[in-house]
């Protein structure tokens, strides 16, 4: 968890692979073990497989991609701030910022890109348990951009929900499978599930570097375990990292190329193609 996000895992990948052709390594070697570093996140393979094809300075290519992906978010996070009405109270889930995406942000980059332009009110930040990067991260990148959030434990979203105190709910994403269902922080379904009970837009940011063709469904996501003791020290404990939101829970999909929506079979198609 040094380093946690799926676009900064796949950029850290990136540098990683750079320094391994540096030292001299064996750069197969150096793409095996960085690629099973974290099973969820489909951008760590992503990032490695443009490395491996790349010609020249690698360590250039890597800067080169890095760039790239903040470029992608500052591009997202306007697609997605079309999306948000004046005075528009979101809600979002663990960490989707600068922190986690090298730059500029996803879900989060698309609350700063509402707020610059005047239709984010105010930010409901889940705390997001059991390491807390709602209430540890999340809630420090709004501070320092002025924008108005209060903290509020995971258990609490459903009560906001219904109490008519979130306009939309935003979130990041690790793996978009072909069909738009998404992998993503642990209670991110939990979530969906609340804002569809409660007709609420429920909104996925990520770039095409999280959409993965040839997994067709969420049904073949690799959900990364942590260890229980993440959850308490004294009992047993399960702790799954991610949990996946089926595509007919998701209002769009907003992506670097625009604002996505269903059949995203259709419409994730043409960006699949490309990546």
């Amino acid at each position: 968890m040094v380093v946690r996000g799926a676009p900064a895992i796949g950029i850290a990948a990136a540098y990683g692979y750079a320094l391994a052709a540096r030292c001299g390594g064996d750069l197969e070697t150096a793409y095996e073990v960085l690629a099973s570093a974290r099973p969820t996140a489909v951008n760590l393979r992503w990032a490695l497989d443009r490395m491996r094809l790349a010609d020249g300075d690698l360590s250039a290519r890597a800067r080169e991609l890095h760039r790239e992906e903040v470029e992608r978010c500052c591009r997202m996070a306007e697609h997605a701030a079309d999306l948000f009405r004046p005075g528009t109270r979101a809600l979002t889930h663990c960490n989707a910022g600068g922190l986690a995406t090298g730059g500029y942000g996803t879900a989060v980059g698309a609350l700063r890109s509402a707020w610059s332009r005047g239709l984010l009110r105010h930010v409901l930040v889940d705390e997001t348990r059991p390491l807390l990067q709602g209430a540890r991260l999340t809630a420090w990148e709004l501070e320092a951009d002025g924008i108005p959030y209060a903290v509020i434990p995971d258990s609490a979203a459903g009560h906001m929900l219904a109490t008519g105190d979130v306009d939309c709910v935003v979130t990041g994403a690790d793996r978009i499978a072909a069909n738009g269902d998404t992998a993503n922080k642990i209670g991110t379904y939990s979530l969906a599930v609340l804002a569809d009970r409660h007709d609420v837009p429920f909104y996925i940011v990520a770039p095409t570097s999280t959409v993965d063709a040839d997994t067709l469904t969420g049904a073949e996501i690799p959900i990364e375990e942590r260890e229980g003791a993440e959850v308490t020290a004294r009992f047993e404990a399960r702790n799954p990292a991610f949990d996946v939101t089926p595509a007919a829970l998701i209002t769009a999909i907003v992506t670097e190329e625009g604002v996505h929506r269903a059949p995203y079979e259709v419409s994730l198609s043409p960006l699949a193609a490309r990546v």
